[in-house]
């Protein structure tokens, strides 16, 4: 399957390796997207607690408005499933198994009028 755009990704359960061409060109879509969401929320599918918390860290990294709090305290075994709200700054982490892997990024709106939308799953690196 060809991606080249964020809609290519919808179907897919694990992300995709993708190009430098192919990141750069989704990232730039992509910001557009986190730049008009009042906020955003993070979803991350990893192997382990410490990829999806390296995951999270390159967001915050990237984008200095995203912050999020206590990750110290996160721990979970196994395969995991990390979410972070950039609102609230809250991050929870679970065991889960069966998950894909990648990044879920749901660009999200203080307005009722606008819908909030899903894009991902990236690579565990995109945004590093």
């Amino acid at each position: 399957m060809e991606i080249n755009k964020l809609v290519d990704l919808n179907s897919l359960r694990t992300s995709p390796q993708l190009s430098n061409n192919q990141e750069k060109k989704l990232l730039k879509e992509l910001e557009v997207n986190i730049l008009d969401a009042d906020w955003i929320t993070v979803g991350i599918m990893a192997c382990s607690d410490s990829k999806a918390i390296e995951a999270l860290q390159s967001i915050s990294k990237k984008y200095s408005s995203i912050k999020f709090v206590n990750l110290d305290s996160l721990h979970a075994n196994g395969s995991v499933f990390l979410k972070g709200n950039q609102k609230t700054g809250n991050v929870f982490i679970k065991s889960e198994n069966g998950l894909g892997e990648g990044i879920l990024i749901t660009c999200q709106y203080d307005e009722g009028a606008k819908e909030s939308n899903t894009f991902g799953p990236f690579p565990l690196d995109f945004f590093s």
